[in-house]
């Protein structure tokens, strides 16, 4: 809703655009309409403007129900109707599940039902991830659905496609002639793609420990961002081509043998620690976890595209929570100079260059190479050039929300989701999951406000690198 109300304070939204709010509280369009302005108040960074959300405020509409009521889909129906007549919408409708992902079903099968999936105009579904809970869960979910929806009207959203550095990504190496030429095993060492998070599970101990780090950001949001950053590159940038080339990446990902995962793959769960002047709680003490849980709040793996462009060169991908920062980004590291003629100057060692694309919290890219240090002699150290998209273009970015919302209305889906992508993903994670499932781990193993677990540094170090810690 706060991506909604930003798009109409900029006039994005079309002038057939209505919200039919639903759910088992019972609510009056007025009683949601101010629920909405709490929300849209507290997270939308700004304050509500009174005379844009006396515009905005008049799209809004509730209908009360229950996914499993049947009862509840007629209601919806009468409710597109008068909606379509009221704001002449032709007929469009655009279902956004926002709920839990085993609702998914039943909801699709409700609107299904009273059908509400076809229409005068398009009808669309917007799911959340995660996309099944295993690559047989994530197909089965997929024939459901598309026994309602075709597959070109589902919309698998993952809020870290919206983001602008990671779009950007593809501007960067397609429309630069400098990089592109760089950007394979010739020249790349390694690539680190690391998701920290310094806040615990908030309150959430009870999902979180039947979801895991693994599952909940390595599956989905950073095997999104490896593909987006190994793809080769479309022939047009179209919804079908660029997903295409996502797809083709993640289908080249080597899979895992069992006997594989110890050394490719490292989870970890934190303990307790005193940060400051504060006690902070361990996984196991959070409200609503087991005592006994052996769910990874850290999870560590390094992946090879077995590919003409990146063959060789390591993917390590890690994210975990109570990590000592808040922070994503991508690290490309390049082979050094193949010749140092100043290896033996007063340099404290030649460090390779290195791309840094930072996708939150401030949104950039910086490039690190050497350079002489003023005065006698040849000392090197490393500079940075650095890309701030609040500097350099003065405008407000648009949240990722935004972007992805627009974009399903457009019927954009570039920065969706496809099933196949879907399945390739789990397919990659899937052997680790299965090892760790049948092993007995002994967590905590990293202290809150640590980089994560001693194994992850053995996991790098066995092949000579070691982690980028921002």
């Amino acid at each position: 809703m706060p991506a909604l109300y930003r798009l109409a304070c900029d006039r994005r939204l079309p002038p057939g655009f209505a919200v039919i709010g639903t759910s088992r509280t019972p609510l009056s369009d007025e009683q949601f309409r101010e629920k909405i302005r709490g929300a849209i108040a507290q997270f939308s960074g700004s304050t509500v403007d009174g005379d844009m959300w006396r515009v905005f405020s008049g799209t809004l509409f509730y209908t009360p129900g229950d996914i499993g009521d049947p009862e509840s889909y007629r209601r919806i129906g009468a409710r597109l109707a008068d909606v379509e007549k009221r704001f002449e919408t032709g007929g469009n409708a655009l279902f956004y599940l926002a709920t839990q992902p085993s609702q998914y079903e039943a909801a699709a099968d409700g609107i299904g039902a009273a059908g509400l999936a076809r229409g005068n105009g398009w009808r669309r579904l917007i799911i959340e991830k995660p996309f099944g809970r295993d690559l047989a869960s994530a197909r089965e979910l997929n024939e459901h659905l598309q026994r309602i929806f075709p597959e070109s009207e589902i919309y698998r959203i993952d809020h870290y496609l919206g983001k602008e550095t990671v779009q950007n990504i593809l501007a960067f190496r397609f429309a630069n002639g400098i990089f592109e030429p760089l950007w394979n095993r010739r020249y790349v060492n390694q690539v680190q793609i690391t998701a920290a998070e310094a806040i615990g599970v908030e309150g959430r101990g009870a999902y979180y420990q039947e979801a895991g780090a693994l599952r909940d950001m390595i599956q989905n949001h950073l095997l999104q961002v490896m593909a987006t950053i190994g793809m080769e590159p479309a022939a047009t940038y179209e919804a079908g081509a660029v997903r295409d080339e996502r797809a083709k990446l993640l289908r080249s990902v080597r899979i895992m043998k069992p006997d594989e995962v110890a050394v490719n793959a490292v989870a970890g769960q934190y303990g307790p620690a005193r940060l400051g002047d504060k006690d902070v709680p361990g996984f196991l003490q959070e409200p609503g976890v087991r005592p006994d849980s052996q769910t990874d709040t850290y999870a560590a793996v390094t992946l090879f595209a077995e590919n003409w462009r990146w063959a060789g060169v390591p993917f390590y991908l890690r994210t975990g929570k109570r990590l000592p920062r808040h922070v994503t980004d991508i690290a490309i590291h390049f082979n050094a100079a193949p010749h140092a003629p100043f290896a033996d100057s007063d340099s404290g060692g030649i460090t390779p260059n290195l791309l840094i694309i930072r996708i939150q919290p401030e949104e950039g890219i910086s490039i690190r190479f050497l350079s002489k240090q003023p005065g006698g002699g040849m000392r090197l150290r490393p500079v940075s050039m650095d890309f701030s998209y609040g500097a350099s273009f003065g405008s407000r970015e648009p949240e990722a929300y935004e972007t992805l919302l627009l974009d399903a209305m457009r019927g954009d889906s570039t920065l969706y989701i496809r099933q196949d992508a879907v399945e390739a993903s789990w397919a990659v994670v899937e052997p680790v999951l299965e090892v760790w499932g049948n092993q007995k781990f002994e967590f905590p193993n990293y202290a809150a406000g640590t980089w994560g677990p001693v194994a992850a540094d053995e996991m790098l170090s066995r092949r000579g690198h070691v982690w980028r810690n921002p």
